[in-house]
């Protein structure tokens, strides 16, 4: 009989991981862990996310075998039709040597549903008081954080819009970008964790934070209003399935069509050589779309009773939109042009890549739950891990560092070890081959609690810790 995964907490944060397992050592849910690590990831990596932001998460339920993904993504604001936004504000963002055009500031700001998200989670699967899983936010906030080594890397990438303005005090003091092992503090956020524990995450949609955050985001030419935050809600939204050597796959349907991806592959995946997978992966994988930039992080949590919970938040790049006195950047996703569909009317939620998913055997037992950062790399990253675990053989941890190859349209971008066999074999086949020089967080960053335990990527600085 398999044996049941061992409870421990995955995240791209060390402090952020210490949250989600302090709340599992204190008899919490895997849902109770997985909100506080959330809540730890708004203090410990505002660069990824943070309060203002939108996310999606998967929940495993082990007595039933079942899976259930919920929507707090962000929503398209208007709804009060008072105000009309003024233009974006332009910034040049480089990743990976190439100039792209995103644009930030208050008419970039959507409703978000941090806060909301995880008061839901509470609500249908937690065990704690509320206030016990915000506590250990609450205790970061106080004394700040360090940014590792590869998040001040990604803050390198992405610093035209999160060190502008008023977010040039924290991520560049002195007029200095942070660099690793620096510590990451936020003035106010204390205040925004101690009203949300204590009013719950209404103090965002109704209470008292509410009309700071209105005001903050029209003063700077959004549209957000009191309506858009008051009827802001939780979705319960469809769950998709594929097959994968013998086990399932479950997850949300998002944007780039994870789960597609993986049911296009060969039936007999499984059985092809290494150079003839990495063709057929390639070819599941094309995409021709725009690549984007955006702020992600994850955390994945299997509790001691086997139940896992998967979280993937964002904020895109931030709006550099700051809520005075609380030291929260709200989410720049109506700045990001691939997110922006014809059918988005006020009130409705937006697209996203963010897929944090489970995977079960034949049986309906848990194999291992996890999701990733990347933005349009994050299923080229999972692809790539569960190939890693389920096929290969691998535990999650040797899964997740292993080098990755992302597909861009006709081009195959490899990390530096990827083996050459298979990429000669995708030159063969037509593809251009790009080597990058080292490893890199532009690939994603995936967390994930499986085989040999809980698991963080080396790109994002990630930890993964036991129970």
């Amino acid at each position: 009989m398999k044996a049941p995964i061992a409870a421990g907490v995955a995240a791209a944060h060390p402090a952020t991981a210490e949250a989600g397992l302090q709340i599992l050592r204190s008899g919490g849910t895997a849902a109770d862990a997985a909100v506080a690590a959330v809540l730890a990831t708004c203090v410990a990596e505002t660069v990824f996310t943070g309060l203002g932001g939108g996310g999606f998460a998967t929940y495993y339920d082990a007595s039933s075998g079942t899976a259930t993904c919920l929507d707090f993504f962000v929503a398209v604001p208007g709804m009060d039709g008072d105000v009309e936004p003024d233009a974006m504000v332009a910034v040049d963002v480089f990743f990976g040597g190439v100039p792209q055009v995103y644009a930030i500031g208050g008419a970039s700001v959507a409703v978000p549903g941090v806060p909301a998200g995880c008061g839901e989670l509470h609500r249908r699967w937690g065990r704690l008081p509320w206030t016990e899983l915000v506590a250990p936010a609450i205790d970061l906030a106080r004394t700040g954080v360090i940014l590792p080594a590869a998040q001040a890397r990604t803050l390198a990438s992405c610093a035209p819009a999160l060190a502008y303005g008023e977010g040039g005090d924290v991520y560049a003091p002195n007029g200095q970008l942070m660099q690793g092992g620096e510590l990451l503090f936020h003035p106010g956020l204390t205040t925004a964790l101690e009203g949300l524990s204590a009013e719950g995450p209404s103090v965002f949609y109704t209470g008292a934070f509410s009309k700071i955050l209105v005001d903050a985001v029209r003063a700077d030419g959004g549209n957000l209003g009191p309506v858009d935050l008051a009827k802001y809600q939780v979705y319960e939204t469809p769950v998709d399935h594929a097959r994968l050597a013998g086990h399932r796959v479950h997850a949300r349907h998002d944007l780039n069509r994870a789960v597609d991806t993986i049911a296009a592959l060969p039936p007999n995946v499984a059985e092809l050589s290494r150079t003839e997978r990495a063709v057929a992966v390639a070819t599941a994988l094309r995409d021709r779309g725009r690549q984007r930039v955006g702020d992600t992080t994850n955390v994945a949590v299997v509790d001691a009773e086997g139940n896992a919970c998967v979280v993937t938040t964002t904020l895109g790049l931030g709006a550099a939109v700051w809520l005075p006195g609380l030291g929260v950047n709200m989410n720049s996703m109506l700045g990001e042009g691939e997110l922006l569909t014809p059918d988005l009317a006020p009130g409705l939620r937006m697209s996203s890549n963010l897929c944090p998913m489970v995977v079960t055997d034949a049986e309906d037992r848990l194999t291992v739950a996890l999701g990733s950062a990347g933005a349009s790399r994050i299923r080229t990253a999972l692809l790539d891990t569960l190939l890693g675990v389920l096929v290969d053989g691998l535990d999650l941890q040797q899964a997740v560092a292993r080098p990755r190859f992302h597909v861009v349209g006709d081009t195959v971008h490899a990390e530096v070890g990827y083996p050459e066999a298979e990429l000669d074999a995708l030159a063969d086949a037509g593809w251009t081959i790009n080597r990058w020089p080292d490893i890199d967080h532009y690939f994603g960053g995936v967390t994930g609690v499986g085989p040999g335990g809980a698991a963080g990527d080396p790109r994002r600085g990630g930890a993964g810790l036991h129970l």
